[in-house]
Formats: structure tokens, sequence, C-alpha cells
């Protein structure tokens, strides 16, 4: 770990950002092609801690994993027969829960294991949900033992999922598999960061499975293969939100190239966050597909209302901007957020307070009252987000150091240097 001296800028920021893939639609994929009925290969796939560790995961139940040479970006995955193994996930959801489904039809136990930090989320809503699905599992967090038998039976479950969406995805994702397919009933709060369930969905069916549902809250996968699929993955919108608020706090403009026109990735909200805040939104070189999206800052950012619930990875950056802005912010819908890589509401309080602001805490969101703000060191939590949160305040207030920069490797393999080009389009 190592404190990074957050870059100051006296000018407005502009610059054309080029993004890696998405996370969440890398790691989808990678699952899919690992249970499909023959070869994939994964395009634009981002290479990071999160879809590495993925990766491995996958390699050590028998998984054939492969990289074209000239581009690492491109991965070949191979289904075979699979076998018992460990299974390290890092501090990355994704791996933690859609990964012991998946185990389940391993012939042997895998054992799972993490990071410190991540020995305290959530994990028992879909460890209870996969015993009830016939999977014999031993332990309730990490580190846990799913013991594969080769199939597993399937069937019906009600979980509680208002902690994270990732549980239903994680069941729907292998669900096919299952005997008899697995139908997943939430029962309880809302489940949060809905729009990743529909992302879920809309990979599954691309992939040839049958789903529905047959009620709200209720998600039904038919038995059957999965075929096999060449997928092309989009720049990741949620890491993109970083570099927009760079424009929005210094009046600047970032151009994000290959914006796609439709998608399910809910950082794709960021723009109509900006927009409400005071952005300028121009779309160029329009195909079919996708564009050249610009967001240019204004002279000074408006406070914002907002409830966050269906897109909670967006509060660090909102929360950044919300401490630059003219006028009280509210953000609500995200009390979750306090089982992430860390108790995110309470860190970016403390945070945001460290450095001279008024962040405060509610039953379910913050509440960020504008007032000066000045230097000194933002941790990070080994949570990336925080990290790139506390970069964006840095761009506009000298003497903001970021505590373990490095933790940004989650999802970006470099986002210092790739803060430093943006800068250096000045």
């Amino acid at each position: 770990m190592s404190i990074w001296s957050a870059p100051t800028v006296g000018d407005p920021v502009v610059a054309t950002v080029e993004l890696p893939g998405s996370k969440s639609i890398t790691n989808r994929a990678f699952i899919l092609a690992a249970l499909a009925d023959g070869p994939s290969t994964v395009r634009g796939a981002l290479r990071s801690r999160d879809s590495n560790l993925m990766l491995s995961g996958l390699s050590a139940l028998g998984v054939g994993v492969s990289f074209d040479d000239a581009d690492e970006t491109t991965v070949a995955v191979e289904p075979r027969i699979m076998r018992g193994g460990d299974v390290y996930c890092g501090l990355a959801g994704t791996v933690m829960r859609f990964l012991p489904p998946v185990a389940a039809f391993a012939d042997g136990p895998v054992a799972f294991d993490g990071d410190e930090q991540a020995r305290t989320r959530p994990l028992a809503t879909i460890l209870d949900a996969l015993r009830d699905l016939g999977v014999e599992i031993d332990g309730d967090r990490l580190p846990f033992t799913v013991t594969g038998h080769g199939s597993a039976r399937g069937g019906e479950v009600t979980i509680d999922a208002s902690a994270s969406s990732q549980f239903v995805s994680g069941l729907l994702l292998s669900a096919a598999r299952f005997d008899d397919g697995v139908t997943v009933r939430h029962v309880g709060p809302p489940v949060p960061s809905t729009p990743h369930i529909d992302m879920t969905l809309d990979m599954l069916t691309a992939a040839g499975v049958s789903v529905d549902r047959p009620a709200p809250e209720t998600w039904r996968v038919a038995p059957g293969p999965i075929r096999a699929v060449d997928w092309e993955i989009e720049p990741d919108l949620s890491n993109a939100a970083a570099f927009l608020a760079a424009a929005a706090v210094t009046n600047g403009a970032i151009t994000v190239p290959r914006w796609p026109l439709v998608t399910t990735q809910p950082g794709a909200q960021i723009v109509d966050i900006l927009d409400e805040m005071g952005c300028a939104i121009e779309r160029s070189n329009v195909t079919a597909a996708s564009c050249d999206l610009t967001v240019r800052g204004p002279e000074k950012l408006t406070g914002i209302t907002i409830d966050l619930r269906d897109i909670g990875e967006l509060t660090p950056t909102v929360a950044a901007l919300a401490a630059l802005a003219d006028g009280e912010s509210v953000l609500s819908g995200i009390a979750h957020l306090r089982g992430h890589e860390t108790d995110r509401l309470a860190a970016l309080t403390t945070e945001i307070n460290r450095l001279g602001g008024e962040c405060e805490e509610t039953a379910d969101g913050l509440r960020i009252s504008p007032v000066p703000l000045h230097g000194g060191v933002w941790e990070s939590y080994a949570d990336h987000r925080m990290a790139t949160a506390g970069a964006i305040i840095g761009l506009v207030v000298q003497g903001v150091t970021v505590d373990d920069i490095e933790t940004t490797s989650k999802t970006l393999p470099d986002f210092p240097g790739m803060w430093q080009k943006m800068i250096g389009h000045l």
C-alpha cells in the first residue's frame, strides 16, 4: 500500500478517455462460458484483479482458460469436467457469490477464501439457498467449502436478497445446469441494484437459456444447455463515472468513446445524474450501437436529491460531487452499502468530514452540505470506489492524499496512470 498525492489542476480537464471492459459483464460472460456446451471467446474483457480472480477460480476448477498473445483482453474459455480445488476470492463479490453455484458441478471439495475484509461480507443468503437446492456446503461465510458431486438437484428457493442483487444473479447464472432448473423468489425489503439482475437475464437469454418472471420478485430459469457465445464486452460505465466527474468538477470536458446506446449497465445512469447537477451532455459519432459521449462541466455543480437504490455503486462518485457542489444533497436508498467492500456510508462520512466537509449518515443514505474543503489523507478502506472518490476531490482541493491507491486495480488495472494521462491533456 502507498500514499498517493492526488493531482490538483488549475484549469478545466479536457480529454478523451478509453475505458476497459465492464467488470459486471466480463465476469458474467466468464461464468456462462465455463458452463456452456462448447468453447467461447470473450473479447474486450476487463483484465483487473476482480476479473483475473474469476479466471483463476475457474482454472482451479479445471476450466480451460487461454489468452490471445497479441491482446490480453481476448480470452478463450473451454468448458471441461470440473474438479475440486482452491478458489481465492480476494474482495470480489462476483467471485464469492457467482462461483459457489458453479462449484456444485465439480467432482470434489472446493475451498473458498479471500481477503481479510471479505470475511465480513454477507454470504449466508446464497450459501443457505444452495443448501436448499441440494448442494453440500460447510460454512456460512469465508472461508467455506462446497463439496461438488458433478450435479445438483435445483428447484425453488426463497431468499431475502435485500443486501445484494448478486445473490439473485449468482443463483440464476448457473441455474440451467441444475437438474430441475432454479426458481428464485425474493421476500423482504426491496432488492438493490436490480439493473444487474436485468443484465444477468439478458445474458442468459443471449446464451439460449429459458428465463421468465412468473411473479413479481420471482425469477425462473429452466434446465437445459447454455449455448457457447462469443461475447463482446462494453466499456465499464461505472468506472467511467469517475472520469466524467473530472469534467464536472473542473468545468472541463471528458469524452468516452464507444458509449453504448442501449445497455443494462446501471453505471450508464451517471449521465442523468450529471445532467441534473448542471453538466451538459453531448453525443457524437453515433452508430447503431454506440456513440462518443462527452460531458461538459458547469461553472458550479448544484446539489441533488436522489434515490440510488438501483445504482449504489455510483454512490462514492456522487458523494464526491455533492461535497463540491452548491446546495445540499441527499442520497437515499443505499443502506445496503454498509455491507459492501467496506461500510461505504460510514467511510464516506468519515473521509468527507476529515477534509472539513459536512456529511452525515441517515437511516438509508447520506446528507451532504456544501462547505469549503481542505487537504488531508483520504482513506480508501481497501475499496476501489472510495479511492477514486478521493481522486475526484483532489482535482480541485490541494493537498489530498489517497491511502492505498493500488486498491483501484480491483476494476481498473492502472487507475493512477489513466488519471495522469487524462490530466496530461490540459
